[in-house]
Order: C-alpha cells, then sequence, then structure tokens
C-alpha cells in the first residue's frame, strides 16, 4: 500500500511518501517555490513524490469542513465561504498524473500526535500536543499505545491558545507571527520575566492541567504593556508557556503512569521548554519527531489514517544532491576560511539543517558568530548551535538527554569560553548529537576535524539566507554562492 500524505492550504505545505509503513520521502514545499511557509503544494514536489509512483490513497492532516466551522467562529468569513481549499478540489486542479485515489481525513491534532508516536520506539507513550491552531483544537493531553487509539485525557479548544498567545507576543515585540517565533525563543535569553504576573492577570489563566485564555488573542494583542522592552515581553510569555507544558506533561505522567513522553505540535519546536520537560516532568525518555509543526503532519496523517506503526529511516528525506559527502573539501575550506557550506545527499525534512543543507564553522573564533550572521543577513543576538559526536556530547554539554540528533533541546555548554560561536547569551547551546550510524559522513568530518584541530565540535547553521528555505537544489546553490561567495560543496 503506498500513502501520500498531505499537509497543505494553511502554511508549510509538505508531501510524505509511505509505502508499507515506511516513510520513503518526505519533502517541503516552499524549498520548492523559494517562498518561505508556501501553503501550495509545488509541482516540483509533487512531480519527485510520483517517481515512487501513483498513491493507492490519499491522507489529508485534518477535516476541512470541521475546519470551516471553526473560521465561522472566528469570523473568517472568506475562507469559510471559500469552496477553492476543499483538498479533493484542490488536488483536482493540479491534474496529477493519475486519477485520485480515495482521501482519508484525520483531525489536526490526530495528525500531530500520530506524527510523534508511530514513528517512536515506544510501546505507549503519553502524548502532549500544543500548537496553534487545528480545526478546533489547541492543546491534547492523552495516551497513546501501539495497536490502539490514542486516548484523550483533557483537551482545550480554540479560542483557548498557547501557540496563538505565543504568536500574538512575537507580534507584540516586532516579529512576524506564525513565521518568528523561534526569534521571540531566543530573544527571551536577554530579558527577564518581569511581566509573568500581568499576562497572568490580563491574559492567562492557569487552570491545572493546562491553562485558559481571558481574551480572545487570535488577532493580536496590540500594544499591550507599551512601555515594556521586547526582550522582557519575550522571556515572560517564555515562562508561562513552560510552565504550562510542565504541569501538562507532569500531569500526564501520572495519569497515564507512563515513562515514555512524545510532544507534537508547533510548540514542541521550542528547545527551551523541551529541556525544561526532560529535566523535571518526570519522564524517562522524551521523543519529538524532527519536523513536529504542521508540515510533519504530512507523515502523521498516514499513521492516523492507517494506524500503521511507521518505520522512521532518519530526517534525511528530501530532494536527493548526488555524491559522497565531501569531508576532503569541508577540511580544506575551514583549515582556510573557518566555515563552509555543504549541500549534499537528501534534503532534512524540518526546519533544522542537520549537516545535508548546512553552514559549517570553526566555534573557536570570538568574531565567527558575527561572520555567519553576515552572511546570513539575521540578527546578531541570534544563536547557532553545535555539532559534536555522541560519545563527546555529555563531556562539553550538560545535556538534559541521552542524545540530541535534531537540535530540540538546550543544554548548558560546560566550556563556553572555547567555543563562542556556539553558545547564547544565557550560556546554553542548542545541541545536535551524531552518530557514526546516523550520518557517516557528518561524523566522519567531526572525527577528523577534532584529530587536526583538537576541537570536537563545529558551528551548524542552515544554508539559506534571510527570510527563505533551505537550499533545495543546484541551482539554488549556485545562486547562494555567487551572492554571498561562501564557498558549498
Amino acid at each position: 500500500m503506498r500513502y501520500w500524505g498531505i499537509s497543505a492550504l494553511s502554511h508549510d505545505a509538505s508531501l510524505a511518501v509511505v509505502e508499507n509503513g515506511r516513510v520513503v520521502f518526505a519533502g517541503h514545499s516552499d524549498r520548492y517555490s523559494r517562498r518561505k511557509n508556501d501553503p501550495f503544494l509545488h509541482a516540483d514536489l509533487l512531480d519527485e513524490a510520483a517517481a515512487f509512483g501513483p498513491p493507492d490513497r490519499i491522507a489529508w492532516y485534518e477535516r476541512p469542513l470541521l475546519k470551516k466551522l471553526r473560521h465561522v467562529r472566528a469570523g473568517q468569513w472568506n475562507h469559510a465561504a471559500s469552496a477553492s481549499d476543499l483538498p479533493r478540489r484542490y488536488l483536482a486542479a493540479l491534474r496529477l498524473p493519475f486519477p485520485l485515489p480515495e482521501i482519508a481525513y484525520a483531525d489536526h491534532h490526530s495528525s500531530h500526535a500520530a506524527a510523534g508516536f508511530a514513528t517512536s520506539s515506544f510501546e505507549e507513550a503519553a502524548v502532549v500536543v500544543a500548537d496553534s491552531i487545528g480545526e478546533f483544537r489547541t492543546f491534547t493531553i492523552g495516551h497513546a499505545r501501539r495497536g490502539g487509539p490514542l486516548s484523550t485525557l483533557h483537551r482545550r479548544s480554540y479560542p483557548h491558545s498557547l501557540g496563538l498567545l505565543y504568536s500574538a507576543f512575537t507580534r507584540r515585540c516586532g516579529f512576524r507571527p506564525n513565521e518568528d517565533e523561534y526569534i521571540i525563543m531566543g530573544m527571551a535569553a536577554y530579558g527577564r520575566p518581569l511581566h509573568v504576573d500581568a499576562i497572568l492577570e490580563d491574559l492567562v489563566e492557569l487552570t491545572p492541567p493546562t491553562f485558559r485564555l481571558k481574551r480572545n488573542v487570535h488577532r493580536g494583542i496590540g500594544d499591550w504593556l507599551p512601555g515594556a522592552a521586547a526582550p522582557d515581553l519575550a522571556a515572560s510569555v517564555q515562562r508561562v508557556v513552560e510552565t504550562v507544558l510542565l504541569g501538562a506533561a507532569t500531569w500526564a505522567g501520572q495519569q497515564t503512569g507512563s515513562r515514555n513522553l512524545v510532544l507534537s505540535g508547533g510548540l514542541a519546536l521550542n528547545c527551551v521548554a523541551n529541556s525544561m520537560l526532560a529535566r523535571e516532568a518526570g519522564f524517562d525518555s522524551v521523543w519529538i519527531l524532527p519536523n513536529p509543526g504542521d508540515a510533519g503532519s504530512s507523515i502523521g496523517a498516514v499513521a492516523a489514517v492507517s494506524g500503521e506503526t511507521l518505520a522512521w529511516p532518519g530526517p534525511y528525506l528530501g530532494t536527493p544532491l548526488a555524491g559522497d559527502y565531501p569531508v576532503a573539501e569541508l577540511l580544506r575550506a575551514l583549515d582556510t576560511n573557518g566555515l563552509v557550506g555543504v549541500a549534499n545527499g537528501r534534503g532534512e525534512f524540518g526546519p533544522r539543517a542537520l549537516g545535508n543543507r548546512s553552514i559549517l564553522a570553526d566555534p573557536r573564533p570570538p568574531g565567527m558568530k558575527d561572520k555567519v550572521n553576515e552572511i546570513k543577513g539575521r540578527e546578531r543576538f541570534r544563536p547557532f548551535a553545535p555539532v559534536v559526536r555522541a560519545e563527546r556530547a555529555h563531556e562539553l554539554f550538560d545535556l538534559p538527554v541521552a542524545a540530541s540528533p535534531y537540535m530540540q533541546f538546550t543544554a548548558q555548554c560546560r566550556s563556553p569560553a572555547d567555543y563562542p560561536a556556539i553558545v547564547h547569551h544565557d550560556g546554553t547551546s542548542r545541541v545536535q548529537t551524531v552518530e557514526r550510524a546516523q550520518h557517516p559522513g557528518l561524523y566522519a568530518l567531526l572525527e577528523e576535524w577534532e584529530s587536526r584541530t583538537g576541537c570536537p565540535v563545529l558551528l551548524n547553521t542552515s544554508l539559506n539566507g534571510r527570510g527563505e528555505p533551505l537550499l533545495n537544489s543546484a541551482d539554488d546553490v549556485r545562486r547562494f554562492t555567487g551572492t554571498t561567495g561562501l564557498p558549498v560543496y
């Protein structure tokens, strides 16, 4: 059985191909269109998926008619009345080279939950899904077991949304909601949580195991606390989000008795909160799909409608760029310039570069962070991540988990003065660990880099410019090199 899982028509469209329970391809539409968070399926993405053969069934990541009821409740009349976003009509208009098969629909939060649990190695787990909004649900706590449906223990529905609250503060701090939330997470390290009490007085009521909002923040919070500094607002909303998530996860563990936690939804990209949960929520193991937001629900939709456990092969599921991993070329460039780009192998499925579409740099020079930020055209306060072999990781970082292969957790760096380019203002680093079996080429590069220099770490950031998706093709690489002058191998 070949499934196509699709998440589209809202933001960050994606398509996954699953054959007999194994994910064989998954890609983001914006990597092809070069329009960040593109909501529409690009023709080249469809062509790559079609190369695996026509699907026997399509799994759609949410229920469109139920979503239209929420549009009515939210006063989004244009969306509610439109028929152009009905999946069958939309897909038929794409003129695919095969007859449309049956389309099966999954609840938005069921897709999130299934994306996490079906790709985990757990036989059972507590599952926490937190995002902005799907059809109506915005926060779900459940218990999943192999071979059975998710048992829902608690839910919150629109307009009570932790994700919409975080997006409202993103806009309040001068950034783009539904796109720049990760910037607010980084900015929080520069502020103090001075306004937590004000948030709890004006906006949020803590109602264990989760919360309620005191007003609908879907359209923002305007100039709330006009005299407050953006970093302090960022630190304050980050603290509130962490408080809610910790309470929810702790309650989930108590209710289920599980030692395993699955996190999913857009808020599972908040690696600061993830680290707090790994340390304090009382679980032995935490699993987060490297693409836990809506794009990852293309995989989750398949798991939700099929009921299958999926064979998770790792995040390198996108467009292939041929050739062996260029270890020698990368080492020469690092020796010469201290930084280099790499575009090799299959593209990463998820928002973070994990070695196949990366800029790599020596983390030791004090000016390296500014140099990389200049190439990428981004704010100077933004942090960069280290990549390190898994067996060296705990010597260098106080990780709350055994391994962090997808940059999902932050940790205090034990020697921040030695690696200033990968240490954030608060002394933490968002760590990527690498085992030889996960990525032999990147592992070999790190091994040889340490042998030559004594440095076990490289800076790793996404191969892209400001406001654009990860590079996807050889043409993208040529354009980027011509613009920036950075060699890419």
